[in-house]
């Protein structure tokens, strides 16, 4: 069976749940296998749920960069602050790619959605914005297509693989 034969990884629900208001940690590996990490600032996930863009700040993000470059592996975890929600989804077809028109519209509604989350929890807002503010021209996009997506909330389904 192609790939494009399979059902996409993710569900309608996992594609709504890691576009909101959630954290976001983007990691990946170099050829030794040590890991790099990032934080995302938002996520676009297509029509059809066969791909998942990210949105990171470059700067920070150097290391991370370099290593989806050469290995192109990726996993991220998405996280609820409120419930400790989290799923990870995997990925090995990782690429830097161009923004499109209307991601920093898409970066700035995630961004309101975590202050949504955040401030009850008692996190200032502008600390919050400060964490996850990415300058405009600083955001760089990583797309990959899911391999597999897994539930990471603790407790004991924490492992256990999604079905979309």
């Amino acid at each position: 069976m192609t790939q494009d034969a399979r059902p996409p990884v993710l569900d309608a629900e996992h594609a709504a749940f890691v576009q909101g208001g959630v954290t976001i940690s983007v990691s990946s590996r170099d050829a030794g296998l040590r890991a790099s990490i990032s934080r995302g600032v938002g996520c676009r996930v297509s029509a059809d749920r066969r791909r998942v863009t990210l949105f990171v700040a470059g700067t920070g993000a150097q290391k991370l960069l370099r290593d989806i470059a050469a290995t192109k592996a990726i996993a991220v975890c998405f996280s609820q602050p409120s419930t400790h929600r989290t799923i990870q989804i995997k990925g090995s077809d990782a690429r830097i790619a161009a923004a499109e028109p209307g991601d920093l519209a898409i970066i700035e509604r995630q961004l309101e959605a975590r202050i949504a989350e955040l401030v009850p929890l008692g996190y200032a807002e502008p600390v919050v914005r400060a964490v996850f503010h990415a300058d405009p021209g600083d955001v760089v996009t990583v797309a990959f297509t899911p391999d597999a997506a897994f539930a990471q909330t603790p407790g004991p389904n924490a492992g256990r693989r999604l079905a979309a």
